[in-house]
């Protein structure tokens, strides 16, 4: 199952039901916003399983939750 957005993924991080991330980075600068990854209780240790530049410096790097 994929999640998007800030405030659902916060509470399946919170609860430890993340299993794996896909970070999708544009190379562009905002000013404001709603945190993706907000103030955690605890650690979240990640493997890197995969990385990958795009045209336009698009990058996606894909890790998993080290259990």
């Amino acid at each position: 199952m994929d999640i998007g957005g800030a405030t659902l993924a916060a509470a399946a991080m919170r609860a430890g039901l993340i299993d794996g991330y896909a970070i999708v980075t544009h190379p562009v600068l905002v000013g404001g916003g709603t945190p993706f990854f907000t103030a955690l209780d605890n650690w979240v240790h990640l493997d890197l399983v995969e990385n990958r530049t795009f045209p336009g410096g698009v990058i996606l790097t894909r890790y998993e939750t080290r259990r």
